[in-house]
């Protein structure tokens, strides 16, 4: 435990020196982290989520969206660390996630395979591993729609959707991308880019923000109609749906380096960075356009997503404000308003992050998702100082 402590404290020091924002962080964070040692492997009981006033893990099987995450947080946690006791425990669940490889009623393939299979697969040069994002890949390819240009998001809410695409899908393409590295089929790179391209037509604003729901015309392609399910309103700027844009266009750089992308997310992360909505401590509200501002619930989620973002922003682009922003947010997170207390038990880090504030959802709770980019953001800021 010690190396990955005194890895996070000389990150810390290194990028913002001595702080009292970080109270003790050490023992904070050896005391959250213990917990994810604490809970024991169960296939349907992945956790997604905490209600603090209940006292209660919202737990979910592997099916659902999320399930990914909290394996590739004890992934992750072996990277910092080198504590084995990680990566036995990441073995163990990661299994329970193989049979998502066939489910065909989701995009969510990548969210829930990729940060599993994929963190695993940084740590163990497994054929099976491979195999299994492979026909995930094909999967998830079965969604697309030529005349669309696009992988179709959701198949619930038929009555008013013909085909929704979801800015968020942008994030799964990372595991398509990959598969034709790992496969040496095409397909894969070509079917993301084709997606990509019909996003970035599609998706966003003068503003440079992004609508979260485009609606097709799966026949013609036509759009039917922009939308949102989870912001405030239909033109509304929701914060994650922000955070997924910018990091999935930098992403898509990676693989691509078609320079439209990195402009694209750029654009919308100068429209992030300089809205006047921003909270000074780098958290966003759950949607910019909240009336109920300064009131309105943080999104801590949104904030990990985009810090993490940033790094890789700032490796291409050498613009010192995204990496700045990136150690605001470690920074911000790094004190006792965000961290959890060790007098609770369950394996979660971060307070304060919203899931789907429409449904009323998920509001002001820890959320794995938020753990999993803070702890992606840790490694990217740790990895930039070697």
């Amino acid at each position: 435990m010690y190396k990955f402590f005194g890895a996070i404290l000389l990150v810390i020091f290194f990028f913002f020196g001595c702080s009292s924002e970080t109270f003790n962080s050490e023992k904070a964070l050896q005391n959250r982290y213990a917990k994810f040692l604490e809970y024991q492997p169960d296939s349907l009981a992945f956790p997604r989520s905490f209600y603090l006033d209940k006292n209660v893990i919202n737990k979910k099987p592997s099916k659902d969206w999320t399930s990914g995450f909290y394996v590739g947080n004890l992934w992750q946690l072996f990277e910092l660390t080198g504590n084995m006791k990680y990566k036995e425990i990441a073995q163990k669940w990661t299994a329970f996630i193989e049979k998502e490889k066939y489910n065909n009623k989701t995009h969510d393939m990548g969210f829930k395979v990729f940060c599993s299979f994929g963190q695993g697969l940084k740590h163990i040069n497994s054929k099976q591993y491979k195999d299994i994002i492979i026909k995930s890949s094909q999967t998830l390819s079965t969604r697309f729609n030529d005349t669309v240009g696009s992988i179709r998001s959701w198949d619930f809410n038929k009555k008013r959707w013909d085909f929704p695409v979801i800015i968020d899908n942008m994030m799964n393409l990372e595991m398509l991308f990959e598969a034709t590295k790992i496969s040496k089929d095409s397909s894969f790179h070509k079917l993301a880019v084709q997606h990509a391209n019909t996003t970035l037509k599609n998706h966003f604003r003068e503003d440079n923000s992004c609508f979260h729901v485009v609606d097709y015309n799966p026949t013609n392609g036509n759009i039917r109609m922009k939308v949102t399910h989870q912001g405030i309103n239909d033109n509304s700027a929701w914060a994650r749906g922000q955070g997924w844009a910018i990091y999935g266009y930098t992403m898509a750089y990676r693989f691509t380096k078609n320079s439209k992308y990195l402009a694209r997310a750029e654009a919308t992360a100068h429209f992030y960075l300089k809205h006047p909505n921003l909270r000074e401590d780098g958290i966003p509200y759950w949607d910019f356009n909240d009336p109920d501002i300064p009131n309105a619930p943080r999104d801590v989620s949104a904030a990990a997503l985009v810090a993490s973002a940033m790094v890789e922003m700032y490796q291409y682009t050498k613009n010192e404000n995204y990496l700045n922003y990136s150690k605001k947010v470690v920074n911000t997170l790094m004190s006792e308003e965000y961290i959890l207390k060790d007098t609770i038990n369950a394996p979660f880090i971060l307070k304060h992050s919203t899931g789907n504030y429409p449904k009323n959802d998920e509001i002001d709770e820890p959320i794995v998702y938020a753990d999993y980019y803070f702890l992606e953001t840790l490694l990217r800021l740790k990895n930039l100082k070697k």
